[in-house]
């Protein structure tokens, strides 16, 4: 059988450079490039697919990178990539239940432990969302503290009031964008 890799592809998003990356026709990476656990999280995913990274071109990736064109300019609301989610059972969960937040709408930390039965478990939710690879497809932006604040995000935090503001969000201090 041939060696199957993850295909790598360069993102240039108006929020920030981001990493796209394709396994066997599913996209398992879409982060940004320059964040703190840049290594840890290519690490994980080389680990739970026992396989390397390589520079590549393939229809996942040229699809993805066209639904992000369209979320970032056109307005579009829903991806439908076919999704490869590399983590723990528990991570996959909170990975799950940040699917279902829907476009222009925020969550806390604490309703997301909430809707996962535990909300003593609200570090491991927050740990989860931060290892989240798959950014703005998996909308781990919309989760912000139990105030309304922003809290950490892999992109930085003028990305993630940039995504925000994109998708309409009224936060303290950021102001919407009106069409």
């Amino acid at each position: 059988m041939p060696h199957t890799f993850i295909y790598t592809l360069s993102y240039k998003s108006p929020a920030g450079e981001m990493l796209l990356g394709s396994y066997k026709d599913q996209l398992c990476l879409a982060d940004w490039r320059y964040r703190k656990m840049r290594q840890r999280v290519d690490a994980r995913l080389q680990a739970f697919l026992k396989t390397d990274f390589k520079p590549g071109d393939n229809e996942i990736l040229r699809n993805t990178a066209k639904q992000l064109d369209e979320y970032f300019h056109e307005g579009r609301r829903q991806f439908d990539v076919p999704l490869k989610l590399c983590g723990s059972d528990f991570q996959q969960k909170v990975w799950q239940q940040l699917l279902q937040v829907p476009y222009g709408i925020t969550e806390t930390y604490l309703g997301l432990s909430r809707k996962l039965g535990d909300e003593k478990a609200i570090r491991a939710v927050a740990s989860a969302n931060g290892a989240n690879a798959i950014s703005v497809m998996v909308p781990c932006h919309r989760i912000v503290g139990s105030d309304g604040s922003l809290t950490g995000y892999a992109g930085g935090l003028e990305a993630k009031r940039k995504l925000l503001r994109l998708e309409g969000v009224a936060l303290p201090g950021i102001q919407p964008v009106l069409f």
